[in-house]
């Protein structure tokens, strides 16, 4: 096993070196741009480390962790038009940068491009993995339509808020992860369980997100802080406030979001003292560790040896302490 840097870097020295200047400019810089702002390469790590996990070597599954990265970076830059996003990673969006009509298009070559690396597989990992890989993808865009579908809405549970970003987030953090079992040639089991793994590591991470989107620190978030509540996002910080909030403040945190999106210091300022004053936040957190506990106990089950359960332990405890 390699130390996660070392993938990270093997990500990141990949698109620095093989993304060669194509015409047309218009539509190829732009993912050289998006994919040049790095991140924290989460999904394409993990399927690098998957594969070793059942060992095979890394490098045979750097297709399918690449064909992961290109597919969540199509996606952010999709996601970042819906959202009229300013900032990713720090940096402008790839529509502020050039226009939304660029960005569209460029985000459609990126899907294209993402099952183009499957091709460098025999035929029976190909099929397995371009299956695998198209269920994700359209199960992503329906958990994306959930997600603008929930702006308009008040009545939004719970548990569609899960099955929101389950779908949107988690089902691709499975997906990395089976693939490299799937290139690793690991048991179906295996495969499966590694999936469920990482579906609750995805989900744990997601909230996460959602947590820092109001709470973190500007300097170290890398995109807009209130973002989610200035967009009248139906997170599960605003959810749980609704549910433990005393009247007043439930009575004020639907008039705040029930004013069109725009920019509003003053509403992510009084959202958010909601969200404390309604606990709100402690039930985030509590909800992040109870789905990294459970991939923990998914973990258990697998047919690998404890030392590889313990890493891939690691890499989640410290994906939940995470500042960006």
């Amino acid at each position: 096993m390699q130390p996660i840097a070392h993938y990270q870097q093997v990500i990141s020295e990949y698109f620095a070196t093989h993304l060669q200047d194509q015409e047309p400019e218009n539509l190829y810089k732009p993912i050289k741009y998006i994919l040049s702002l790095g991140g924290k390469r989460m999904r394409p790590v993990l399927t690098l480390m998957s594969a070793e996990i059942f060992g095979a070597d890394y490098k045979e599954a750097l297709p399918a962790a690449i064909a992961v990265e290109m597919f969540h970076n199509f996606s952010l830059v999709h996601d970042d038009i819906m959202d009229a996003a300013p900032l990713r990673r720090g940096n402008s969006t790839v529509h502020e940068k050039w226009d939304v009509n660029t960005a569209i298009l460029s985000g459609d070559a990126m899907l294209i491009l993402a099952y183009r690396y499957f091709e460098c597989y025999e035929p029976a990992v190909f099929q397995s993995l371009a299956k695998l890989f198209s269920k994700t993808a359209l199960e992503v865009c329906e958990g994306q339509q959930w997600d603008v579908d929930f702006e308009g809405r008040n009545d939004v549970t719970i548990q569609e808020y899960l099955k929101m970003i389950e779908y949107k987030t988690a089902v691709l953090v499975g997906a990395a992860m089976k693939m490299g079992g799937i290139v690793a040639q690991a048991s179906p089991e295996n495969c499966n369980l590694i999936y469920d793994f990482g579906c609750s590591l995805g989900l744990a991470f997601q909230l996460q997100d959602d947590y820092l989107d109001a709470f973190g620190d500007p300097e170290t978030f890398g995109k807009q802080v209130g973002g989610d509540i200035i967009e009248n996002k139906k997170t599960y910080l605003y959810l749980k406030a609704l549910e433990y909030a005393n009247p007043y403040d439930r009575e004020s945190l639907l008039q705040w979001f029930s004013v069109q999106p725009e920019e509003s210091a003053e509403k992510v300022t009084a959202v958010k003292q909601i969200f404390q004053n309604s606990g709100a936040d402690d039930a985030t957190k509590e909800a992040i560790a109870h789905y990294t506990d459970k991939a923990f106990e998914t973990l258990q089950k697998m047919d690998i040896g404890e030392p590889k359960k313990q890493l891939l332990k690691v890499f989640g405890q410290k994906l939940m302490e995470r500042k960006v």
